[in-house]
């Protein structure tokens, strides 16, 4: 028989919220069946309205409150939270720091794994921190915009002040699409894939000031190009590289295989850790510089190192972590599987003197078995793989090369911990407490490094 469901669809219940789910949306409860709902904290009372009811749980809107949380900072606008820029805007930035610090503790918990999970490294000012961004260009209502989706769907909300991005950025944005305005570039129409400009992506150097704007088009042209990129160098004068991607499929990836310079050069400079680092398009760098040196001093101080180890950097994107790992190491090898990012991280091995990096493109997967096989005997491992966390084959291969320690970055609390369990069945345990860093402040997501060692 099919169990009945307490909620309906837009009927309206007054609930009190529980907690919060991993995404920063409130949970509340009718008969133990849970409703999610955006922009509301533990302790609050709400009138909620329910918009979606699945099998085993709901989401919710808020209506009113009867009852507001002491941690309830002012929103500053609503399009942060619709959009997901800044979803966790209403809740103080302290208790956004306990709440990153309380998910990864919760999810070593839930495995049952004991460990020691300190309080979360936080920024001095939460805001206007992201490096990079990437933004669609749509028409809304006949005028050409540029902002961000709305959440779970691809209707655009124009925005001129992302809040969180480098106001340098912002400013970059409104000229690019002000200039697109004036030629009249038609905007890209998902529906009928028609149209020339899709996405504007601009990236700053926090330290260097240098901007790079690239456009992501539809079409291998773009008309009137000379006058824009004339009118662009005039208005942004950190100005010194434009670039325009082409993406001629009907996807949501944003970027196309082919790049081409239209102005400058093909890449921005940055500093990081005293080192600089050449950022090409398609290059991952970190968004948060201030808040990347601290996680990176922390991943290496952890390293542990003396000057006389070998150590593998997986994930090595162009050389951040491997080339600040060098200067304490004898010897490091990279592995990224994007052929560009690895080249970058060769010319800034070239641009800061660094001779004891070596780094190859391919699956970090793959290349750590045939480093294992090839007999190279690693002291310390780096791993900082993106949110699906690691393959099992690479810790099976880097488990048989049995080195002392396994430094983890994780921008996941789940996969982290399942990780961990993996390589706990495989002889190591975690040594020391697990230290999240708040590289995405104002949003759910955290990062974290945890050290292994072996039994």
């Amino acid at each position: 028989m099919k169990k009945q469901v307490p909620v309906f669809k837009n009927n309206d219940y007054n609930v009190k919220i529980q907690d919060l789910t991993y995404q920063g949306m409130g949970v509340a409860k009718v008969d133990d069946f849970p409703i999610f709902i955006e922009n509301t904290l533990p302790g609050e009372e709400v009138k909620v309205r329910v918009t979606k009811v699945q099998k085993n749980f709901a989401f919710g809107r808020a209506l009113e409150w009867t009852e507001t949380s002491p941690d309830r900072v002012p929103e500053l606008d609503k399009a942060y939270t619709q959009t997901g820029i800044a979803s966790l805007q209403h809740l103080a930035y302290p208790k956004q720091l306990e709440f990153k610090q309380h998910q990864v503790a919760e999810d070593f918990s839930k495995a049952k794994i004991d460990v020691d999970v300190l309080p979360t490294i936080g920024m001095e000012d939460p805001t206007h921190y992201r490096n990079k961004a990437q933004v669609p260009v749509r028409s809304v209502k006949g005028k050409t915009e540029t902002g961000f989706y709305r959440q779970h769907s691809h209707d655009l909300v124009p925005i001129e002040d992302f809040y969180i991005q480098d106001p340098k950025i912002d400013e970059a944005i409104i000229v690019a699409r002000d200039l697109l305005r004036k030629y009249m570039i038609t905007p890209y129409d998902e529906l009928q894939d028609k149209g020339v400009m899709r996405n504007i992506m601009v990236r700053r150097g926090y330290y260097s000031h240098q901007l790079m704007i690239v456009f992501v088009t539809r079409t291998k042209k773009i008309p009137m190009v000379d006058e824009i990129v004339k009118e662009l160098g005039e208005q942004l004068p950190e100005l010194v590289s434009i670039m325009q991607n082409v993406n001629q499929k009907k996807t949501n990836v944003i970027m196309g295989k082919s790049t081409k310079l239209l102005w400058g050069k093909g890449y921005i400079e940055d500093q990081l850790l005293g080192l600089t680092f050449a950022i090409s398009p398609r290059s991952f760098y970190q968004v948060n510089p201030q808040q990347t040196e601290k996680l990176y001093s922390l991943a290496i101080e952890k390293a542990g190192l003396t000057g006389q180890e070998t150590v593998i950097d997986a994930y090595c994107g162009i050389g951040t972590i491997s080339l600040a790992l060098a200067q304490h190491a004898q010897q490091v090898y990279g592995v990224d599987i994007v052929f560009d990012a690895i080249e970058d991280a060769k010319i800034n091995a070239q641009k800061n003197h660094i001779t004891n990096a070596n780094f190859v493109t391919a699956k970090a997967e793959d290349q750590m078995q045939t480093w294992e096989e090839a007999g190279l005997k690693p002291d310390v491992i780096v791993v900082d793989p993106p949110r699906k966390g690691l393959d099992e084959s690479l810790i099976e291969a880097a488990s048989h090369m049995a080195p002392k320690k396994i430094v983890y970055v994780s921008c996941n609390p789940s996969t982290l911990v399942r990780d961990v369990q993996r390589f706990m069945d495989r002889g190591y345990h975690i040594s020391g407490p697990v230290q999240p860093v708040d590289q995405f402040p104002q949003t759910p997501h955290v990062e974290s490094v945890t050290v292994l060692e072996k039994d």
